[in-house]
């Protein structure tokens, strides 16, 4: 399945090459689905709209979190996703992998910032977690390649 979100903000998603989906328990979101729906409410500019995508995908207390940010809450997201949109960039954050997960409820994948002529200008990998109903009540982004062992 392909999905290909584009938003010109500095909280854009553009997600590609998600693998098939499949739940775990109860009738919720597989974790690509709930990846799927992540990048749609970034993408989502109407706040009722915005607010019905997280509702269906986010957990009432879940959270989000990065190294320069965290909130708590489907209407926090909303928020923050609001004020994302609101700073003027032409960079695009770009899916770099498909969802990777296990048992169901866990999973990460891989992401870039570009410019606009392609340039990668950072890359990171969020890790999240879902609930019992497949929503998602856990997404905590990193920033940057992994650090380097540090020899002796």
């Amino acid at each position: 399945m392909k999905l290909k979100i584009t938003l010109c903000t500095s909280a854009l998603f553009v997600v590609a090459a998600l693998g098939a989906p499949g739940l775990a328990f109860g009738q919720g979101l597989s974790p690509t689905e709930a990846i799927e729906q992540w990048g749609a409410a970034w993408q989502e500019t109407d706040e009722k709209k915005r607010m019905q995508i997280i509702e269906r995908m986010f957990a009432e207390d879940g959270i989000y979190t990065d190294p320069t940010s965290e909130v708590i809450g489907r209407e926090a997201l909303s928020a923050h996703i609001a004020a994302s949109q609101a700073q003027p960039s032409e960079n695009t954050l770009e899916m770099s992998s498909a969802v990777d997960s296990h048992h169901g409820i866990r999973l990460r994948f891989a992401w870039e910032l570009k410019s606009p002529d392609g340039k990668v200008l950072m890359e990171g990998m969020d890790y999240g977690e879902l609930d019992e109903d497949g929503r998602i009540k856990l997404i905590v982004g990193f920033f940057g390649p992994f650090p380097p062992l540090e020899s002796e």
